[in-house]
């Protein structure tokens, strides 16, 4: 068994995708011709986006991400924190924390991204 896939419900999946590639620089990898549906590369597992519209239909009740209360988080990694979080605000991220190292040696931020999912910009660890 391995992760395949980790699905985010979304208002407007096209802006999002938009979004992930201004704010982190991440392609899309598929968008479905109706819009509803779309992936980033990501590596192998993708982070993909579903519209709101399209798990109502689907019987599922998407609810707003939250980043002040979140119920998970998104971590990319990256070798310079401080440069990915100043794009990610230019392109419309909210910053959340500023950049900070941690005991451990790793060197952190947090934004929300235009849906009020948190997005964690991290150094690799190890």
């Amino acid at each position: 068994m391995q992760l395949g896939y980790t699905i985010l419900y979304v208002p407007d999946v096209r802006a999002t995708l938009a979004f992930y590639e201004a704010a982190f620089g991440l392609a899309t990898r598929f968008l479905h011709d109706s819009g509803d549906y779309g992936e980033l590369e990501t590596g192998s597992t993708a982070l993909a986006f579903s519209a709101h519209s399209l798990m109502q239909q689907l019987g599922k009740n998407p609810q707003p991400a939250n980043a002040h209360a979140p119920s998970f988080e998104i971590a990319l990694c990256t070798p310079d924190v401080a440069a990915a979080l100043e794009r990610a605000v230019a392109a419309g991220a909210t910053p959340m924390r500023p950049v900070e190292v941690m005991p451990w040696g790793q060197t952190i931020a947090y934004v929300a991204d235009i849906n009020g999912f948190l997005v964690e910009l991290c150094t690799p660890m190890g």
